[in-house]
């Protein structure tokens, strides 16, 4: 039975859908203002594993993830200019372009890390009128104000329940600790809804309040209501967006719908890079292209894989190359035992097996999987079916990992690998002579066997 561990609560819950047999998941996309970079593997990783994982117990997702081209401020709070507005300017272009530019980058990136694609990735500015529409509710529900500047924010003092996500209490809701706070609020908590602009800005729509465009936070629980209902299974996001982001949503769902709508919160952590936060001001953000480059992008993929979703990941060049060597002896056992006929694993194969799906019940733990993988790689290759079984399931289906096919089995024709099974067979039953007459038939066509401890390997002669 899956448990989840859910922010809500602070505690590992048994997993129970709205409907059964169907999910709805919804994570925070990118803010599409730069090259994708080593904190969205991690994140969208993470939860790509809980797509996966989901989709192989039989459940049928619908998982949605935003692309915020709009409203995110730089420093994340509701004062100074959109970061999308910002790089448009550094690099001449319109944000638009900047959006759909970035928007491109992210999702080759996402490609290469085989991460599936979400069911919908609605763009925030493709979804202004429900916004507005929903800042009108808001404001009739007596929780949004409108400023005599043309802003609209959110009431914290009169949501009571604000900070139950968090468990941040309203004296410790400092948000002008990075950026000054907008001196047409009531208070310095509360959070903008719709922000003016002036003219000369690009990305700005007319509104009931004047000219302006959406606060960062409406965005998704607008596009969660729209495409997944009033109430859903599961929210994604980093542990980054938790306050104020998350804490955000909450409030403003649950004026719109009454009720919190999602009944799981997921928050995957942060990296770091050789122990210290990771962060283009301090220099040390790495593009997911360099990385690549590097090592590949299926390493990138399998390193991050070796910790936990909600443990953080600490980036050095150590540990990527012996997660490259690990890897390359993994994709030199899956090019042994190649492909063709499958079965349900027995003995030690369905122990190592079952262990892997224990674990991915107990909150997607994909480091034990990570652990019993390498022990399944150490095991003779007198099973290929049922090895095959289980790589198919395992490492390609739960954990979304890629083999190079260049050079490897599955350019041996099936005649050739049922005669070289049959040989094995043969040697193990101690039947020498059927052994040797196989052998002697892969010869004629052009293959030898190279037995070994592990079991065996074909080659062309």
């Amino acid at each position: 039975m899956l448990r989840i561990y859910n922010t809500m609560t602070r505690k590992k819950e048994e997993f129970s859908p709205i409907i059964e047999g169907r999910v709805g998941m919804y994570v925070c996309g990118p803010t599409v203002y730069g090259f994708p970079h080593l904190g969205h593997a991690k994140s969208y990783i993470s939860f790509d594993i809980i797509h996966r994982y989901l989709k192989f117990l039989g459940y049928k997702v619908k998982y949605v993830q935003n692309i915020t081209d709009v409203g995110h401020l730089v420093g994340d709070g509701d004062e100074g200019e959109d970061k999308i507005a910002k790089q448009a300017k550094l690099e001449l272009l319109d944000p638009y372009e900047i959006a759909y530019k970035y928007e491109c980058e992210y999702f080759k990136a996402m490609d290469a890390l085989n991460i599936l694609r979400p069911s919908i990735s609605p763009r925030a500015t493709g979804f202004i009128m429900e916004i507005i529409e929903a800042v009108k509710e808001i404001i009739d529900h007596g929780y949004g104000y409108v400023t005599k500047e043309g802003n609209v924010y959110f009431d914290v003092h009169k949501y009571t329940k604000y900070g139950q996500l968090s468990n941040r209490k309203l004296d410790e809701n400092v948000s002008g600790e990075r950026i000054e706070v907008a001196t047409d609020k009531r208070h310095p908590e509360d959070f903008a809804l719709w922000k003016a602009v002036d003219e000369k800005t690009l990305m700005k729509w007319h509104s009931p309040w004047g000219v302006g465009c959406p606060g960062w936070h409406i965005e998704c629980s607008v596009l969660s209501r729209r495409f997944l209902g009033e109430k859903f299974d599961i929210h994604g996001g980093g542990i980054d967006n938790l306050f104020p982001h998350h804490e955000c949503e909450c409030a403003q769902g649950d004026i719109l719908t009454g009720s919190v709508p999602m009944n799981y919160f997921i928050h995957n952590n942060l990296v770091t890079v050789n122990g210290k936060k990771m962060g283009k001001s301090l220099g040390n953000s790495m593009t997911l292209d360099s990385l690549f480059d590097k090592y590949g992008a299926m390493t990138v993929r399998y390193f991050i894989l070796q910790f936990a979703y909600r443990s953080m990941v600490d980036f050095n060049d150590q540990g990527m190359l012996l997660a490259k060597k690990q890897l390359e002896k993994i994709s030199e056992f899956v090019k042994k035992v190649g492909s063709g006929e499958e079965k349900e694993p027995t003995g030690e194969i369905k122990d190592i097996y079952e262990n892997c799906l224990k674990a991915m019940d107990d909150d997607f733990n994909t480091p034990v999987v990570v652990a019993e993988v390498l022990k399944l790689i150490k095991l003779p290759l007198s099973n290929v079916s049922e090895l095959r079984y289980v790589i198919n399931r395992l490492l390609v289906d739960i954990l979304g990992l890629k083999f190079d096919k260049e050079n490897d089995a599955d350019e041996i024709p099936e005649e050739i690998k049922r005669l070289a099974e049959e040989r094995w067979q043969a040697k193990q039953n101690k039947d020498f002579a059927r052994a040797d007459e196989k052998r002697k038939a892969l010869e004629e066509q052009g293959y030898l066997i190279k037995d070994s401890k592990d079991g065996y390997e074909i080659v062309k002669k």
